[in-house]
């Protein structure tokens, strides 16, 4: 007897995934966020941070419900980079030197992208697959949840926080974070904290596209090899 097929989901069912809507919810939230940064930038903070949140919210929905998609993951991702490249970006115009941030927006756009890539070349069906990886850093961020949160969370805390302290739009960045981390409070604890975190995080960025470059060329070259 044959086996009965089970039915192939609609193309508009899997727009309409619980953890998808929620990634719509986090556009608009971030859509929000961005129009009044300057108006109100707790306001800001407080969408923004919560829309970050979300990101947690919607992997966990889609695993509970089993609506677990390549879009939503593709939204994800797209929705934490255009997030992030667009607070890089007023950072930059708030301090100085803004070639800081905008070299920090690069990183992170290329690693992310190469590392997507990679992954597609090596055949591998996700990009946190990193268990053949060299680097103990490497393998320990996408290995471990609670550390990559940490880092990831450092990341953003740190880049709201920035944009919480500046007090005109021409300020030092160096003399800010001088000025904040010398001052024995709960915001200076809260910014070493965090640029810890930041930094192991650009550390990991750097080793993901190098790795990445290096799967990219070494499919290069078994191309070529090929007869």
């Amino acid at each position: 007897m044959a086996k009965k097929e089970r039915p192939r989901p609609q193309k508009l069912s899997v727009y309409l995934y619980i953890p998808n809507i929620v990634g719509y919810m986090r556009v608009l939230l971030n859509c929000v966020a961005f129009a009044v940064c300057f108006s109100n930038k707790t306001l800001f903070s407080v969408l923004y941070f919560f829309s970050f949140c979300c990101d947690a919210v919607d992997g966990w929905v889609a695993r509970r419900f089993n609506q677990v998609s390549t879009f939503g993951a593709v939204l994800d991702m797209v929705t934490d980079r255009v997030s992030t490249a667009c607070l890089l970006v007023i950072l930059s115009q708030i301090y100085r030197p803004g070639l800081v941030f905008l070299s920090l927006l690069a990183l992170d756009i290329a690693s992310h992208w190469l590392q997507m890539y990679s992954t597609f070349l090596a055949g591998k069906s996700s990009h946190k697959d990193v268990k053949d990886s060299t680097s103990w850093l490497f393998r320990l961020y996408y290995g471990n949840r609670i550390f990559m949160c940490y880092c990831c969370v450092s990341c953003e805390v740190l880049y709201i926080i920035l944009l919480l302290i500046a007090k005109n739009q021409s300020e030092n960045l160096l003399n800010v974070v001088v000025a904040t981390l010398t001052q024995i409070s709960p915001l200076s604890f809260l910014l070493a904290l965090t640029l810890f975190g930041w930094s192991m995080k650009q550390t990991v960025n750097v080793i993901q596209m190098k790795t990445a470059a290096d799967v990219c060329v070494l499919y290069d070259i078994e191309k070529q090899q090929k007869p």
